[in-house]
């Protein structure tokens, strides 16, 4: 059998499963049709042949209305590190909401919650700090403020970055491919993600001080759970300093992975952070802080960045936001990471065990960095630097720490990913429909051996077809 028309079946078999499970999912869905385009007003939760509606959460779990109930490892693509019922937080928000609400003023929650983003992110580069409501605006604002700053247009981004709604940068779309977009209609210069000597080229190719800013996640979240080689990041360092242009790192994500971020624990400092997801407690949050010199232009008696925002000091986020800060402390930050690498080496493990990887990878702790081309095709590279995949192996997990992508190669990929998808959800796990597993401080030991369990079902299940993928590792 034609592995396309064995996957095809297997995922047609998982559908048909799956709907006669989620009768009322699957009717709720269709009524929403009435007034929610596709019954849908968040994109990525769609999900074929319909997404479940949920009910209720507790901890790191969610309960479906048709009654079933899933261990929670999608973690609201990372705004949920807390889990869904952290009485801490609750207990902060009711306590804020106590004195009322939309008081159109300042208030003394807003003060307290900069002190400790402040303090919680200074070796990033934050020295002063301005919020938002969410991570996209922050990024959109932090754009127009090293515009403004500059007096200058271009923007360097990378291959699969994601920056939210408004500023995505799929692969698809640097090949040339039509891509249906709302991007802002700023003049972004595209660069391949990883890749010094092309990236130093493109940067060579460009007016002279024409650049206003480079945006980069130092691990791309949406792009796949994909990390910075430290010598891409300091490169960028770099050219911001020579360019003029400002460094604008999109920690949204990834500043869950160290104390301070992600940059401090790596040793590279922005000119402008942007964060989101979880530092708001969970809550509608977005921020973004920088050099001093830089976010005193913000100071309204100056009178020069105009930045006004209704919900930008509301009591809600930012009294979540301080007793989040607490609880996700520096213990909190290694202890999820430690659950994140123990998760990453048992699915290796089943994938050098079963193999699905190439011979030449025999150790689980083994990461595999993409860097991109557009000259060629992605370099998928094992991060002694010393051998490259010829092909990436037909599964495979990407990622570090508490950020995770399970995730398939090949003309198939996306109808792997969807059949995986739908094998989780089968054993009562919920993961995102591209693999992403973001872990919350509720996923205990028990939760990451069941879904290590899954993986190793799939792989046993589906290997023989997986494997008919070539793999071939070379020395470079």
């Amino acid at each position: 059998m034609a592995a396309a028309t064995y996957i095809e079946d297997v995922l047609k078999t998982a559908h048909e499963r799956f709907s006669e499970r989620n009768l009322l999912s699957a009717d709720a869905h269709q009524k929403a049709h009435s007034h929610l385009p596709g019954g849908n007003t968040r994109t990525v939760l769609h999900a074929e042949p319909f997404p479940i509606t949920w009910a209720s959460a507790k901890n790191a779990t969610l309960t479906s209305i048709d009654g079933d109930t899933y261990v929670d490892l999608l973690g609201e693509f990372s705004a949920g590190i807390f889990g869904h019922s952290e009485a801490r937080i609750a207990v902060a928000v009711q306590a804020a909401l106590v004195n009322g609400w939309n008081f159109g003023g300042n208030n003394l929650l807003e003060k307290q919650f900069a002190e400790k983003v402040c303090q919680r992110f200074e070796p990033s580069g934050i020295e002063l700090v301005r919020f938002t409501n969410s991570g996209t605006e922050a990024n959109t604002t932090a754009l127009a403020a090293a515009l403004a700053i500059t007096q200058r247009k271009k923007i360097l981004v990378f291959s699969s970055g994601y920056h939210g709604s408004t500023l995505v940068f799929p692969m698809a779309m640097v090949k040339g491919l039509q891509v249906p977009l709302m991007n802002l209609p700023h003049d972004f210069v595209l660069a391949p993600y990883n890749n010094i000597l092309e990236t130093q080229r493109i940067v060579q190719n460009l007016p002279a001080e024409s650049l206003a800013a480079i945006l980069v996640e130092p691990i791309q979240g949406s792009g796949g759970c994909r990390p910075a080689t430290l010598e891409f990041m300091r490169l960028l360092r770099k050219t911001a300093d020579t360019t003029g242009g400002l460094l604008i790192v999109d920690e949204v994500m990834s500043s869950r992975l160290g104390e301070s971020g992600l940059i401090a624990k790596i040793g590279v400092r922005a000119d402008i952070v942007t964060l989101g997801k979880y530092v708001g407690g969970g809550m509608t949050f977005g921020a973004f802080g920088g050099r001093r010199d830089i976010m005193e232009l913000f100071d309204p008696a100056k009178n020069r960045l105009f930045h006004p925002g209704t919900y930008n000091n509301n009591v809600v986020s930012m009294s979540a936001g301080i007793a989040g800060l607490d609880i996700y402390d520096s213990t909190a930050v290694e202890r999820l990471n430690e659950v994140g690498k123990t998760l990453k080496e048992k699915v290796q493990a089943i994938l050098i065990e079963e193999g699905v990887y190439p011979p030449e990878i025999t150790s689980p702790s083994v990461n595999i960095v993409e860097i991109d081309s557009f000259e060629g095709a992605t370099r998928f590279q094992i991060d002694d630097h010393k051998t490259t995949l010829a092909h990436p192996p037909p599964m495979f997990i990407t990622g570090q720490g508490s950020m995770l992508n399970i995730r398939f190669s090949g003309h198939e990929a996306l109808v792997w990913q969807a059949v995986f998808y739908h094998h989780a959800l089968a054993r009562n796990i919920y993961i995102a429909t591209r693999g992403y597993t973001p872990l919350s401080l509720r996923v205990t030991g028990a939760h990451v051996e069941k879904y290590v369990s899954a993986v190793r079902e799939f792989v046993q299940c589906h290997g023989e077809e997986l494997r008919r993928t070539p793999m071939k590792a070379e020395k470079i």
